[in-house]
């Protein structure tokens, strides 16, 4: 069986910086009390001529460079995102249409924070089955067009930001090198504590006509932060242990985990209950903001350029959302 491998990585946030203290102009808020709950100092919110697929053309251009391969090498797409440019058709064959590709396959996932991990889970069993040779996989989140940036939704609205990463999940030319397992949970009784409610299909075309949801809160998106927090911190630990487990390895046998951003707090917290040092651990999110679905490509992408990825690396990613889903990937670079 083939062992598949990240050929290239590469990544692209809007040029549009938002910092705190910009927010504080629009909200009753401030830098002390954002970086205190978390750790965000500024993020990246798109202009009117950017999008979900805009940017994740970009990102793809980067990494299909880093792989240093022609994008006619690429057999199929996989493109994660909560903020599809439309309700459907969905953006991997948006992606297909502005990257040039003939009919190749194009899948769209909806696992929201852990959209990456678990697109790259799809990506690396094709490989491995030889059923392709070239995955380009996608997470792009347009999330500054749906944010309610009023005193009364600054709890989620300081949190978001715009971006994209995208992979080249390839045919590795190594048995030593390559993914070595992922691993994909949910809990679904928790859907409606990190959710956007509508529009929907529950609040559908009769009700929007009508005008119904202009003054309602669910016409944005709902975190109840508390929740997420206290199941973040126990399932980030339990499935990067589990893929260790699999893989007969311990913690300290990571050389990068990289953990979707959602807070830093949740971040520094899970890595002092694994034992990790700073070194081990990289995040972004002071930059950009939790990006979802983009968080974890853009972080990968980022530590690539830094130098802090060298082949044989060991490599964790492990991300935690809405859903609940969460997911890890463990990496041998």
């Amino acid at each position: 069986m083939n062992s598949a491998i990240i050929k290239g990585i590469g990544y692209y946030v809007p040029k549009n910086v938002v910092t705190n203290e910009d927010l504080s102009k629009i909200m009753d808020t401030s830098d002390e009390w954002i970086t205190e709950r978390t750790g965000i100092k500024e993020r990246r919110w798109i202009n009117n001529d950017e999008s979900t697929s805009s940017m994740a053309l970009e990102a793809s251009k980067n990494a299909i460079q880093d792989a240093d391969i022609e994008k006619s090498a690429i057999d199929f797409i996989i493109f994660a995102t909560l903020s599809p440019d439309y309700y459907f058709p969905g953006p991997g064959v948006t992606l297909q249409k502005e990257l040039g590709l003939d009919t190749i396959g194009a899948l769209d996932v909806r696992n929201q924070c852990s959209g990456f991990v678990y697109a790259l889970s799809i990506a690396d069993q094709y490989i491995k089955t030889g059923m392709y040779q070239n995955i380009l996989v996608v997470g792009s989140e347009y999330h500054s067009g749906g944010l309610d940036k009023t005193t009364k939704g600054r709890g989620v609205s300081v949190i978001f930001g715009d971006g994209a990463g995208a992979a080249i999940v390839s045919k590795s030319p190594s048995k030593e090198r390559g993914i070595l397992s992922t691993h994909l949970h949910a809990q679904g009784e928790h859907a409606e504590e990190l959710t956007l409610i509508g529009p929907s299909t529950r609040r559908w075309v009769p009700q929007i006509i009508d005008g119904a949801g202009k003054d309602d809160d669910a016409i944005y998106p709902y975190m109840n932060g508390t929740f997420v927090f206290k199941h973040a911190v126990t399932r980030f630990p339990e499935v990067i242990n589990e893929a260790l487990k699999k893989n007969d390895l311990n913690a300290e046998d990571i050389d990068l985990l990289i953990p979707h951003q959602a807070n830093l707090r949740i971040s520094q917290f899970v890595q002092k209950k694994m034992g990790l040092t700073d070194s081990q651990v990289f995040n972004n999110i002071q930059k950009y903001g939790n990006t979802t679905a983009a968080s974890i490509p853009i972080a990968l992408a980022e530590a690539k350029q830094a130098g802090l990825v060298s082949q044989g690396d060991l490599i964790c990613l492990a991300a935690f959302g809405s859903g609940f889903t969460w997911a890890s990937a463990l990496i041998r670079w």
